[in-house]
């Protein structure tokens, strides 16, 4: 059986380090913000590039603090992509925050840059972006266009540790950038956990407060805060995984290079262009006959995942909230299918893979 994910596995190559991380950590005796956290934040900083990191609980709450420090008056307009995960629009949401969605480019799946200026109204205050799947959005007319109607940008980088736009990694595009490390992420934690990344003091700040109940100075509180801190564990297992980054990353894009070689054009394949530097977090194909294939694969034992299988204007929650049709984003959740792409796969599981999808 080719599994799809086996997060065990995934991790194996690190379990030495982690072991070590954790006993130091337990011998510390000091388990909530302290120099695991400090020093994670500083590393992870200076791979991204920002002059900020800001660790947090999850990726949800990285995003809702990234909206948060604006202060937007209730009920502005957020741009957000309608082809996203759920969490996207729920971070719009919690903040009281209108979502505007857009649909996205075909190709890329993401954001679609020539739709965005007919969405803005008066009311609209922000864009906030995802690079999904580990592709960079198509960033220089989107940042035309926060500059042209004065919207602050926020990137949703929960799937794109380490991908770039023209050599640019993501992460930097924003005032305000949030970050997952969710388990199975390229840079995945071994629980939950997440990061505000920005260039500003003021906005550096306003999350360190938001996180740890609206304190600066502990029993002072400023701010109407939350308990969103990343605690030391994780904190010292992702410095862990940061120094293989690059590796997971390349292995991942090298594992995508077989699949873009050798599958059938029978399956539409994801879109590669040199201004983008993929690392393939998802590697997902579309085909009319999803459903009938990943049975297919099933039974062939390989195991396959659909990212995702509702779009989020279609789910219960959203139900009287969004209005409108999206065909594009219904058309790539109807068709689209996550193919196995895990550090711990080899070569031969993706050309094992390829060989029973084309017989397709």
């Amino acid at each position: 059986m080719i599994e799809y994910e086996n997060l065990y596995r995934a991790n194996e190559i690190l379990l030495k380090d982690f072991s070590v991380s954790f006993q130091n950590t337990l011998k510390s005796g000091w388990f909530i913000l302290g120099k695991n956290v400090e020093n994670f934040e500083k590393e992870f900083a200076e791979y991204i590039g920002s002059k900020f990191c800001v660790g947090v609980a999850s990726g949800l709450d990285a995003l809702i603090f990234s909206l948060k420090v604006f202060d937007f008056e209730k009920g502005s307009e957020v741009i957000v992509p309608s082809n996203t995960y759920i969490a996207t629009i729920l971070s719009i949401l919690h903040c009281g925050l209108k979502p505007v969605l857009v649909e996205p480019d075909i190709r890329t799946y993401n954001i679609d840059p020539l739709k965005i200026e007919e969405a803005i109204t008066p009311k609209t205050k922000a864009l906030m972006i995802v690079h999904l799947y580990g592709k960079c959005c198509e960033m220089d007319p989107i940042i035309s266009a926060c500059k042209k109607y004065n919207l602050k940008l926020i990137e949703d980088c929960a799937q794109s540790h380490g991908a770039k736009y023209k050599n640019r990694i993501s992460g930097t595009f924003g005032e305000v950038n949030a970050f997952s490390f969710y388990p199975t992420k390229n840079l995945g934690a071994l629980g939950d956990a997440g990061s505000v990344n920005t260039d500003d003091d003021n906005i550096a700040k306003a999350v360190r407060s938001l996180r740890n109940y609206g304190s600066e100075k502990k029993y002072y509180n400023e701010r109407v805060g939350y308990n969103s801190r990343l605690d030391e564990v994780q904190a010292g297992f992702l410095s862990v995984k940061l120094k293989r980054l690059d590796e997971i990353n390349a292995h991942k894009r090298k594992l995508a290079s077989i699949y873009l070689k050798k599958l059938k054009d029978d399956f539409v394949k994801p879109f590669v262009h040199p201004d983008f530097f993929d690392v393939y977090h998802i590697f997902n194909i579309r085909h009319p006959k999803r459903d009938s294939l990943k049975e297919y694969l099933l039974k062939n034992e390989i195991k396959t995942d659909i990212h995702y299988p509702v779009p989020p204007h279609k789910q219960k929650a959203m139900q009287g909230i969004i209005k409108g049709n999206f065909p594009i984003s219904e058309e790539i959740h109807s068709t689209t299918l996550s193919l196995p792409i895990s550090f711990f796969h080899k070569d031969d599981d993706i050309y094992k893979v390829i060989e029973t999808m084309n017989k397709f």
